[in-house]
């Protein structure tokens, strides 16, 4: 059989999706499990997305559309920033409709990196970022943010690490896996920085609703000449599955990215989109009680986690993550030397799912999702407590 390419045998799988896996082997065996590790909301899709997507079925909206997602969309997604943000793009030049915002990072890195580019990513990062810049052939290179200053990020930092070299900077504010934020002087300093420097400013803002200090922030607020933002439905109305993103930008980088997706997937998913007009143009009285109640499962959560010997935790300011240091844990002599070693540890001794914290490019933490029902979270710190006691 002839071999496959160089580039897919480098890549790593998606860490939360081996994470899943393995969660589904034990409940398979009858494990019951509580599962801190994949960032899924567990509320459902709001009834009136719904509705809105069975309209377009009935009305057999259900053909392609245009590559780059239908005029509708396009608009709700502009007026949504100029709503939130008081940014303005034009919907058929600087928008584009994406499936999910995975797929438009990955159209980003292919229409703006090239072999030998640097792409400067804070860690910790979400997973996918280096396997996306890995297959454009460009060079991750790691900004470590200090625990200490709650993962976030300043300009003078930016800048002691940008290179020749340094084609873009990946920022995700809210973060995963630490549910960190950035300051609104530190991120215009950012965009001004890079602006200066002819660097692009990626910004994955699918969180951006889920801040519980202060309003909701985008880099779109300080310009577009050089800043790409990257947003989502999935996460904001729990509509993970129908897989709806965006990325606003510079008309040359979107049209690049059009380009790209017509041949790849030809067009987001018709029903998809009208679902995701009603969310974006609805009432958002859904989000705000999302939010309200993340907010106290992470208090929740944060609380009993700091109460665990040898576990510390930042208060995360926004996402639904939380990412204790989990140093006080790994000892040599427990065969248990490094944070993936300690999740395989606490799924098979305590029924426990969490999410190593090297896959997010930093030893020594663990990430845990609370985007699940108090109850299980007040169950997964029981155990962990038995556990470690």
């Amino acid at each position: 059989m002839p071999a496959l390419a160089e580039r897919v045998r480098r890549l790593a799988p998606s860490a939360t999706m081996v994470v899943m896996k393995k969660a589904r082997e034990l409940r398979a065996q009858g494990r019951d499990l509580v599962d801190f590790g994949i960032g899924e909301p567990d509320f459902p899709t709001p009834e009136h997305v719904k509705r809105a997507a069975e309209r377009a079925i009935q009305q057999d909206f259900t053909k392609y559309t245009p590559a780059g997602g239908i005029p509708e969309l396009k608009e709700a997604v502009a007026h949504y920033y100029e709503r939130e943000y008081g940014a303005r793009f034009d919907p058929d030049r600087e928008i584009i409709i994406t499936c999910g915002s995975k797929h438009a990072l990955y159209e980003l890195a292919l229409a703006l990196l090239e072999p030998g580019d640097e792409v400067i990513v804070p860690t910790p990062y979400w997973v996918t970022y280096p396997a996306q810049i890995q297959l454009a052939g460009a060079r991750l290179i790691p900004l470590e943010t200090r625990e200490e200053a709650g993962f976030s990020l300043t300009a003078e930092e930016l800048e002691a690490a940008l290179t020749p070299r340094t084609k873009a900077v990946i920022l995700n504010f809210p973060n995963n896996p630490s549910g960190a934020t950035i300051a609104p002087e530190a991120l215009r300093r950012i965009v001004e920085l890079a602006r200066a420097r002819d660097v692009f400013v990626i910004s994955d803002e699918c969180y951006d609703q889920f801040v519980y200090e202060g309003p909701p922030l985008s880099a779109s607020t300080f310009g577009k000449e050089n800043v790409v933002v990257t947003g989502s439905c999935s996460k904001t109305y729990a509509m993970t599955g129908w897989r709806i993103g965006w990325a606003c930008g510079p008309p040359d980088v979107i049209q690049a990215m059009e380009k790209i997706q017509s041949q790849s997937t030809s067009n987001p998913t018709s029903v998809a989109q009208k679902a995701a007009i009603a969310a974006l143009t609805g009432d958002q009285g859904c989000v705000r009680a999302m939010t309200a109640e993340y907010r106290r499962r992470r208090d929740l959560l944060v609380q009993g986690l700091n109460e665990l010997p040898g576990v510390r935790c930042q208060r995360p300011k926004g996402a639904f993550y939380a990412f204790p240091n989990v140093t006080g844990l790994l000892n040599d002599s427990d065969d248990i030397r490094s944070c993936t070693e300690l999740a395989a540890f606490l799924v098979e001794r305590a029924g426990v799912v969490t999410v190593p914290g090297a896959a997010f490019g930093r030893e020594g933490h663990l990430r845990f999702s609370y985007a699940t029902s108090t109850e299980r979270i007040e169950e997964g710190l029981e155990r962990l407590r038995r556990l470690l006691a």
